[in-house]
């Protein structure tokens, strides 16, 4: 039993760094901005702005930190982006290669991080207009899947679309995507809702990444753009070090959710 307020980010983050939470983070601190993570050297870095700037509903950046500067200055100020995700992931040469739960260790004087929106941001204001939140309510991560939708590709980064997915109703799906939209900093509105096989997606029970959900009787199976599509890149594009988060356990930001509209937040140092 966590002795914290998991509704408030500062003690939730610091609950992280002290080992305490590594799960998803799905259902922490309702109403607060999550976010993803990608930390690249410094020769990688400009090329992922542009990707940032091409893909910008599935990478919409929050913040980027000066090289080797760990300390957030803008979505959650003074918090350290070396110990304060549940869990990270280590790539190298496009291959996953370590999941800790934390990176002094991994810490270089050229690496820039990059803080970009996520999904979980408006899974509360979803679940304020009724509809289901099918993750949260069986208590496990959201399911992710790559799709057959290139990103646009910059300079050397190349891959796949990732998308994340939430059953709802057809009746349903309408709300959605009016709700969502107004996240325009967190994904915003979904990128397809049907047949996942038009969007290369062959079987919904196998995630690549995260858990599959359960769709009810007469549910369709609705896709936002995922923060997870810059971790294909990386192995795509073979990127010689790279470290993200591992998909679920996400940066919770003090930024309110509601705050992550068509306006961006983004700002270097």
């Amino acid at each position: 039993m966590l002795n914290i307020d998991t509704t408030s980010p500062r003690q939730v983050r610091a609950a992280i760094a002290r080992g305490e939470i590594t799960g998803n983070t799905a259902a922490f601190c309702p109403g607060y901005a999550q976010a993803n993570l990608v930390i690249l050297p410094k020769e990688w870095a400009f090329d992922f702005l542009l990707f940032g700037l091409r893909n910008k509903q599935a990478c919409p950046i929050l913040e980027v930190l000066d090289p080797g500067d760990p300390i957030s200055k803008v979505i959650a100020p003074g918090a350290d982006v070396r110990d304060e995700l549940p869990r990270y992931r280590l790539w190298r040469d496009g291959e996953l290669v370590e999941e800790p739960t934390g990176i002094h260790h991994l810490w270089r004087d050229d690496l820039v991080s990059f803080y970009l929106g996520c999904s979980f941001s408006f899974d509360d204001a979803l679940k304020a207009a009724g509809l289901p939140v099918r993750h949260q309510q069986m208590g496990v991560n959201v399911p992710m899947y790559r799709t057959k939708l290139p990103a646009a590709s910059a300079g050397r980064l190349h891959g796949p679309l990732v998308v994340s997915m939430r059953p709802m109703l057809p009746e349903q799906v309408d709300k959605a995507r009016e709700v969502s939209a107004a996240f325009a900093e967190a994904h915003g509105a979904p990128v397809h809702a049907g047949d996942p096989a038009a969007i290369g997606i062959a079987d919904l029970e196998s995630p690549e990444y995260g858990d599959a959900v359960r769709l009810e009787p007469g549910e369709v199976p609705v896709f936002w753009a995922c923060g997870v599509t810059p971790q294909a890149a990386v192995a795509a594009s073979r990127v010689e070090m790279a470290i993200t988060h591992a998909p679920g356990h996400m940066f919770i930001s003090d930024i309110k959710a509601e705050d992550l509209g068509g306006k961006s937040l983004v700002t270097c140092g």
